[in-house]
This record gives C-alpha cells, structure tokens and sequence, in this order.
C-alpha cells in the first residue's frame, strides 16, 4: 500500500526538500536540536588551552572591546594561548570568540554561540549541496552535516572550534556554483563572506582551499563559456573584492589594536613569545625565549620540542604521515562514508566533483606540513566531505550486481548506522562513563565547582595556584576574564612570597586563596600570607603603575 509509513515519510521528505529555504531551515533546526541535546547527555566543562583562550576572547567582544589592556601583575596571569603584551587578548582568530560572544551577549551563556555555529554551519551544507545536487539528496546531506557524531561531540558541545570554518568552506562553495550557473552579485558576495570567514577561523587550511576556488573562477570569466568582461567586474569580482578590502581593513585594525602592527597577528606574536618550535615542520626552531613559569617552560621545552624532533626524522615523518591520514579518516569518514567515497573514485568522471577531491586532497597535504594536527584544522573542507559521501550514496544506490539492487538495499543499511552513532556515543557514555574527555573531565570539574562556589558567595576572591613537581600541563588552572580586576575570581600563579605579596598588595579588597591543584581532591585554603595595616591597595598600586 501506498500509504505506509515509509514511503509516506520519503513523499513528506521529498515534498519539503523542494522548498529549498524551508530545507536549509529545517537542517539547521536539527543541527541546533542535536547539539543541544548532546551538550544535556554528555556535558562537560572547559579544559582544553584552546577552549580557554576562546573564552576569553568572547569575554573580550562582548564587553565591546577587541582588546585588553596589559594588566600590572600580568606575570602572575601568563597562561596558554593567551598574549599578555601589549595587549592581554586571545591568540586566536576572532570568528569563534565571536560567535561565542553572541550567545554571551544573547543568554549569558557562551555555549548557546556554539549551538548557532553548528546549527548556521549545517545549514550551510544543505545550502551549498542544492547548488550540486537534486535538493532531496541535498537535504539528506545537510542532515549527515548535522548528525555526525565526531562533529557533534568536538564541534557542537565544546568551545574549541571547528563549526565556523566549516560554515566558510560551505559559503566559499556553494556560492562558487552559483556564480558559474547564474552570475549574481549576490552569490559572489556570498563568496567573499565565505572567504572572510575562513580568513578569520582557519586562515592556513582556508587559504589553501580557496586557491582551487580563485583557478576555477578565473578560468571560467577567461574562457569561451564565461560571461562577458564587463560583466565578470560588475557581477563577481567587484562584489567579491568589496566583501574582502572590507575583511582586510578589520583584520588591519585587529592586529592593530592587539599586536600594535598591522600585518602581525596575535597568533604570530604569541608563537614568537613564548614557543620554541615553528609552525611548519620544515622551518627551523625558534630561539628559547624567557620563561617565568615551570608548566610553560615543561611545555615549550620539554614536550613541544620532543615532539617536533621526533616528527622531523624520516622514519619520525612517515609515522606521522600515517597518523595523520588515520585521523582524519577516523574523524571525517569512519566506516559509513568510506564505502560511498571508495565508490565515487572509481567513477568520478565529473570535473565539479574532480574539483572537490582536489581541493580536500590538497587540504590534507597541506596538513602535513604544521608541527601540529588536530582535527578541526581541516574543517574547511567538511563540506566537501559531505559532498563527496553523498554523491557516493548516490552511487552507491545504483549498484546492481547480476541485475541485483543490493544498492538500494545498502544504502539504508549505512545510512541507519550513520545515524544510530549519536545516540550509541550517548549510551557509551552514560553506561561506562567513557568519552574523548574522560581524562580532562575530572580536574575541569573540579575547577568548575570551584568556581561556582566561590561565585555564589558574593565575594570577590583572589585564588593563588601551586603546581606539584609532576603536574600535567593540560590542566591548567589559571585562566581568566577580560576585565581582570572586575571579575569576582581571580586566578593567579604562585611566584614566591614577595611577589606574591605584591599581588595581595594589588588586590587588597579581596580573600586570598591558596590552591594546591595536585593534591587529590584540589584543595583550596586561606593563603598564608598576609597583608599588613598600612600597605599599598590594589588603587594605590595602579597610580604608581605598578
């Protein structure tokens, strides 16, 4: 019968992926729903560097400033990824600490600009995919975008990033089909925003992703099938490069106001600060710079530079090589999307798709060359991804060996594992209590009840840490808000008793705190020191500049 649930439900689908706006809103109303829901069903706190300095960088936005000032007991304040001078500021791009700021601002709640990153991000997809492919299988392949496990769980539920670029990549291609079929400024400034935004998230991987991106358009305004001069400026270059002189002129005044130079970025002056190891794995070290702090120097010196040594042998590289690749597949592809992308190699005779393998193979040889490799840095290209594992499933679904249509058959199949992986993540979770930040979750717990303890008491705190001679640098304690003085806790490092006294001095109208982070439970005490009657205050101390 016509009227079974099944083919209902595939009518019902069809009929609402033919309203393409009604399609793009609805994938991002599920990608919102389940970012949501998996932040409720597996939370966790912030505990990676990363995610700190990302906060700050919201605190920073939206208190309406694109930069802090150094503070007069900076030393005490020095952490990870965070620049002290000349401004006291994240070292990252501002996309993500943007976002996050919105829902600051919104809701109180930074996370909520995660959600709206994610959500935005898969919406993207399936916009993007309506300019490639029939809207059913667009939509199809927003809703992969919005139920990706791995996504889900290190994209939509933390602060580190990852949402953002990949909205850019999607922006950067969807609008690139766009332009070639209908030659709108419209498309081409959504182009130039897409390109904005990966300038401004993940400006290496970006970079590299959209130079495909300027041969293909400029091959096609040059070539017999393109449109005419005039009406290449008028339409696509001209409203592209209004969008980035634009992006260019902000970046100039953010460097400007963070690093004082305008072609230097907070993230270059912090690497040139405080790291030992370049960028690139075929640059040479750096000097060592001077470090005030044991867990930053254990970190430069003692971990970073082992790592980049071990990686610079060729037996150390070809290791790394293959890590690597394993990573990414792991992350991107896992089992369900392997088998519809090892099908659309074998007949990817189509030049747009020839280009969206190129341009993720040129990504992931770009990524070998950083010291470093996390996920998130290919994020630019999870669009494509997707594009490329649904027109294998498009593929895949006419597979009939022997007149058989296993294709139709094993499509589901995949597509039901696809999206079972959210929830079996879920119930992994809450039966063994396992997950990729099982090891941060305990001390970030710890650190976060703190904090809320000493919040709701009313008081302004200033808690003193110490670290043990063994302690881990990935738990890292001392991070804080944008206004310094104006926040109700503040973290600070232990540096001895006299300039330990000079911060008490500094924030004289506050209870001190000593935190023993290595001991089991962290504990928190009354700081032994104390300040005498008649000693400078916090206002007397910043008159003198101190």
């Amino acid at each position: 019968m016509s009227s079974t649930p099944l083919p209902a439900a595939r009518r019902a689908f069809r009929r609402l992926a033919q309203h393409r706006a009604a399609a793009v809103c609805c994938v991002g109303l599920v990608a919102l729903a389940l970012g949501v829901g998996f932040s409720f069903a597996c939370p966790r706190q912030p505990a990676v560097h990363d995610e700190f300095s990302y906060l700050l960088a919201a605190d920073t936005f939206a208190h309406g400033r694109v930069a802090n000032p150094t503070h007069p007991m900076w030393r005490h304040f020095e952490t990870f990824h965070v620049i002290q001078e000349p401004s006291y500021v994240s070292m990252y791009p501002p996309s993500q600490g943007l976002f996050l700021a919105a829902g600051q601002v919104a809701t109180g709640h930074a996370i909520v600009g995660v959600w709206l990153s994610f959500a935005l991000a898969a919406a993207a997809v399936c916009w993007m995919l309506q300019a490639w492919m029939p809207p059913g299988w667009a939509m199809l392949g927003g809703l992969l975008a919005a139920a990706h496990a791995e996504i889900l769980q290190w994209w939509a539920t933390t602060y580190w990033g990852g949402a953002v670029a990949m909205l850019g990549g999607a922006l950067v291609f969807g609008a690139l089909r766009r332009i070639v079929r209908f030659v709108r400024v419209r498309d081409a400034l959504w182009l130039g925003v897409g390109l904005a935004v990966l300038a401004n998230s993940r400006p290496f991987t970006g970079l590299v992703l959209s130079l495909p991106v300027a041969v293909v358009l400029l091959a096609w305004m040059l070539g017999k099938h393109g449109p005419s001069l005039s009406v290449s400026l008028r339409q696509v270059v001209l409203p592209i490069l209004g969008v980035l002189g634009l992006t260019v002129a902000a970046m100039v005044y953010y460097n400007l106001r963070t690093t004082g130079e305008p072609l230097v970025r907070p993230y270059v002056l912090a690497w040139k600060t405080y790291s030992v190891t370049p960028i690139f794995l075929w640059q040479d070290g750096l000097p060592e710079p001077t470090y005030r702090h044991d867990v930053i120097r254990q970190y430069h010196l003692d971990w970073a530079r082992e790592v980049f040594e071990s990686h610079r042998s060729p037996r150390g590289i070809a290791r790394e090589c293959v890590r690597r690749l394993t990573v990414l597949w792991h992350f991107y592809l896992g089992f369900a999307l392997l088998i519809p992308l090892a099908v659309l190699l074998c007949v990817a005779n189509n030049r747009w798709i020839q280009l969206a393998l190129l341009s993720c193979g040129l990504v992931v040889l770009a990524l070998l060359q950083p010291v470093w490799l996390c996920p998130h840095y290919a994020a630019p290209a999870t669009a494509l991804v997707f594009l490329l594992g649904v027109q294998g499933l498009r593929h895949l679904r006419l597979w009939r060996p022997e007149g058989l249509p296993l294709g139709r058959y094993l499509v589901p199949i995949l597509l039901l594992c696809y999206f079972a992986a959210p929830a079996v993540m879920v119930v992994r979770y809450w039966t063994t209590g396992h997950d990729p930040w099982h090891h941060y979750r305990p001390w970030s717990n710890h650190r976060a009840e703190i904090l809320a303890d000493l919040r709701a008491d009313g008081d302004r705190h200033l808690v003193i840490v110490r670290y043990g001679p063994e302690h881990w640098f990935g738990e890292e304690w001392v991070y804080n808000e944008a206004d310094i003085d104006g926040a109700a806790v503040v973290w600070a490092r232990e540096m001895g008793p006299e300039q330990d006294r000079e911060l008490i001095d500094y924030f004289g109208d506050r209870r001190v705190w000593l935190l023993e982070a290595d001991s089991t439970p962290p504990t928190r005490t009354p700081y032994p020191l104390r300040r005498p009657a008649g000693t400078s205050s916090r206002a007397d101390a910043a008159a003198s500049g101190a």
